[in-house]
């Protein structure tokens, strides 16, 4: 496999590119590359450029060889909507989520979070998940690095995005299954509640504000494996799995 590196500013298409201090520690100093190494470089805007690692000393900079348009992003555009987690439950929902094609994530503080976040912690750990997000597009292929948006509410979220096209709600009790459901026509949104579930007030939110509730078979899932099966289900369904 050859090693793939997201590069923070617009790339150019060829010539010598200075890498970042922190790419080029992670190049040399952990995946041990050599001078001469191929390796892959993204900006996160689509595509992706072939280069090779040239190394002078303690410094490093990549030769670009030549720029491919390639896309691995799918057909669906699927916005995971997910109840903040504890421990390090997030970032295994993040990374996963990017490794399975979801197009965006929203942190949602529930009622029954375990984790509560406000100020400047939750700025610093959506900063965090968007590394997470980095990474994951770095190991998975993705030239595009999914939004990781700021935490909010759930009524502040039904609020502001009321336009969206689909939205749908994971609950045990009552929900459609998802192969009898239309293929939506465009962004599709999938809200996951957390460690304790969806409080009744939340879920009456969800159903007023027209989010379709939806199962996933007669089995209770904890909140860091419903969501992703969901997301790997409908990939299955209607993205390119």
């Amino acid at each position: 496999m050859i090693s793939r590196f997201f590069f923070p500013c617009p790339l150019p298409h060829s010539g010598e590119i200075e890498l970042p201090d922190a790419l080029a520690h992670h190049a040399l100093r952990v995946l041990r590359l050599r001078d001469g190494d191929p390796l892959v470089l993204f900006d996160g805007r689509g595509g992706e450029l072939a280069a090779r690692l040239q190394v002078c000393g303690r410094n490093a900079c990549a030769v670009g060889g030549e720029h491919h348009a390639l896309e691995r992003e799918s057909p669906l555009s699927l916005v995971l909507v997910q109840a903040l987690a504890s421990g390090e439950k997030m970032d295994w929902i993040v990374q996963k989520a990017v490794e399975l094609g979801a197009s965006a994530l929203v942190p949602l503080q529930a009622e029954r979070s375990v984790l509560k976040l406000s100020g400047e912690r939750a700025q610093k750990r959506v900063a965090h998940w968007r590394q997470v997000a980095i990474s994951a597009c770095e190991q998975s292929g993705r030239n595009r690095v999914p939004e990781i948006e700021p935490i909010t509410g759930l009524r502040e979220y039904l609020a502001s995005n009321a336009a969206a096209a689909s939205r749908f709600v994971l609950t045990p009790v009552d929900g459609r299954r998802l192969a009898s459901l239309a293929r939506p026509e465009a962004a599709l949104h999938l809200l996951v509640g957390p460690e304790g579930g969806w409080s009744d007030d939340e879920l009456a939110m969800c159903r007023a504000a027209g989010c379709v509730p939806v199962g996933l078979g007669p089995r209770v899932l904890r909140t860091e494996t419903a969501g992703l099966a969901a997301v790997a289900a409908l990939q299955a369904l209607w993205g390119d799995f």
